[in-house]
């Protein structure tokens, strides 16, 4: 299995997250990456290689063209106000306010933005397009013919929506490449998310489709972020009605019951009978993950890759959140090592 990687993301830096009522240092940061990228190397996964470059096109499938002109700018217009630290958001367009993108950087902050947990930083814009590179070369290779590949994107990306950020992710790596797949000639494609958070971003851009099938394992929204999607009635409309399934679960949830819900997954990913399909792979279902409540074990992510090669698609794996870093590398490969052990 090829590793796709890039420094790149190691611009995205932030300096703090406003989360438990207090500004703290981010949990996302760019250790994430490193540790995973040693521990590919000390099980010799396969060969690392470094992404193509591609143009804004592909991000303009998934985006709208007023979201990525916001951020490729954004950091200049902060910046222009005499402000050198992160730029946070301030206030967001709740129930019965004008949904009208403001003119000063600070409005357009909270207008394209959901949290105040995802800073924008002098490298931002070149991280977020770094990734999205290598989640666009992992595609590549895989609708080359390649069984798998994995793309180490960083800043991870499900929960960027067409028109909006947040939850760390600023670019959707996931969906872009399931768009991709689909230009490159894949009728139907499939997305797993099993990180422990909905996958609100790709559920958004993906909602009214019947070509695109996206299924997702993650925290109750009564009790967990992003709180306002991801609820076993939201089904899809329109073409995509019944090609969203979202299996929330309770604190506490462990391998057993979380299980259950990936095999019920799995199974209707099969009936759907995708050409290929693309995993956000999130491993802070893990049991000392600092910011999430699930209860899954090192040696349990090698049955979560054995099950995904199952499967028998074409496969790639986009990397998302899990921030017990001392873990990460070990939680993130296993789930590799099990699927390519399975599907040898």
């Amino acid at each position: 299995m090829k590793t796709i990687y890039s420094d790149d993301h190691r611009l995205q830096d932030g300096r703090a997250e406003l989360i438990d009522g207090e500004l703290k240092p981010c949990f996302e940061m760019p250790r994430r990456a490193d540790m995973i990228l040693t521990r590919v190397k000390e099980v010799s996964l396969g060969e690392v290689i470094e992404p193509e470059s591609f143009d804004k096109e592909p991000m303009r499938r998934v985006h709208s063209d007023a979201f990525l002109t916001f951020l490729e700018g954004a950091w200049e217009a902060w910046q222009a106000t005499g402000r050198d630290h992160d730029a946070l958001p301030l206030c967001w367009p709740t129930r019965r306010m004008q949904q009208a993108e403001p003119e000063n950087i600070d409005g357009k902050l909270s207008y394209f933005s959901f949290d105040a947990g995802t800073p924008i930083t002098a490298g931002t814009w070149q991280a977020v397009r770094s990734a999205v590179d290598v989640a666009l070369t992992g595609q590549q290779l895989v609708s080359a013919g390649a069984r798998t590949a994995f793309s180490l994107c960083r800043p991870p990306g499900h929960h960027a929506a067409k028109d909006f950020y947040g939850g760390y992710c600023f670019l959707n790596n996931a969906a872009i490449a399931a768009e991709a797949f689909r230009g490159a000639g894949a009728a139907r494609v499939a997305v797993l998310d099993v990180d422990y958070h909905h996958g609100n971003g790709t559920q958004d851009i993906f909602y009214d489709r019947g070509d695109v099938l996206f299924a997702s394992l993650h925290g109750h929204p009564t009790q967990e972020f992003p709180y306002f999607l991801g609820y076993a009635e939201e089904t899809g409309e329109g073409d995509g009605e019944g090609c969203n399934l979202n299996y929330p679960l309770r604190w506490g949830t462990g391998f057993d019951l979380w299980g259950e819900a990936l095999e019920d997954a799995c199974r209707k990913i099969a009936a759907f009978k995708p050409d290929a399909l693309v995993i956000s792979l999130g491993v802070d279902t893990f049991e000392e993950d600092p910011i999430s409540n699930f209860k899954l074990k090192s040696e349990n992510y090698f049955t979560v890759g054995a099950r995904i090669a199952a499967l028998g698609c074409p496969t790639l794996f986009v990397m998302e959140g899990g921030y017990a870093v001392e873990a990460i590398g070990v939680n993130a490969v296993n789930v590799l090592t099990g699927f390519e052990d399975a599907a040898a």
